[in-house]
């Protein structure tokens, strides 16, 4: 299975996702990497594992349609099978999603449909919840209103805030990440209306 991720930080779920897929045994290739920020962290994390990489500017473009253009002409030039977003902090524009329709997974800090957007972690806690998590969806053209694919909650200690609570999620989503682009490397999802099936995630232990 051929997976092309897009991610504008630092690219630590990248990295598990490098870390898990690099001896070529498990069915899933990454066959490239591509951002929207020429410094992006996850860049240099690409090139040590020795995959390919790609940035597509925003500034570098005349408008917001011209930029989406050439994101997906650059994505779609890997022929990838599947798209991760992993902390790419860009909205995908409607041309995108609908060249790659049902192919491109995003995941969101919060149990959508509750705090979608940039800032769900933070939300979250102002909003006072006791459990958030990890929402795993495939992407639309709205903003985190995908089809659900998984979710996985976390409660929030008396303690947290923002820094610990994300940090426990993104260790959620590292594992979980790399179970459902396993299981998609023989597997496939049904999508019927908003409802997603076919991935059984694994109970955690002592579950």
């Amino acid at each position: 299975m051929r997976c092309l991720i897009l991610a504008s930080g630092s690219g630590t779920l990248t990295q598990a996702l490098l870390d898990a897929f690099a001896d070529g045994r498990s069915g899933v290739r990454i066959v490239g990497i591509g951002s929207d920020v020429p410094t992006a962290g996850v860049l240099d994390r690409a090139r040590s594992a020795g995959i390919d990489t790609f940035v597509v500017a925003p500034a570098d473009h005349a408008s917001r349609a011209d930029w989406d253009r050439a994101l997906a002409d650059a994505v779609e030039s890997y022929t990838p099978d599947w798209i991760v977003s992993a902390g790419f902090m860009r909205i995908l524009g409607q041309s995108f999603v609908e060249r790659f329709t049902g192919r491109i997974i995003n995941t969101h800090p919060a149990l959508l449909p509750s705090f979608p957007g940039a800032h769900g972690v933070r939300d979250a806690l102002a909003h006072g919840v006791k459990v958030t998590g990890t929402t795993f969806h495939l992407v639309d053209a709205g903003i985190d209103t995908g089809p659900i694919v998984a979710q996985f909650p976390l409660p929030v200690h008396d303690e947290d805030d923002e820094e610990s609570l994300h940090e426990r999620i993104r260790a959620v989503e590292r594992t979980r990440l790399v179970e459902l682009l396993g299981f998609l490397s023989s597997g496939t999802l049904t999508v019927d209306g908003r409802r997603v099936s076919g991935w059984t995630p694994a109970r955690p232990r002592g579950d």
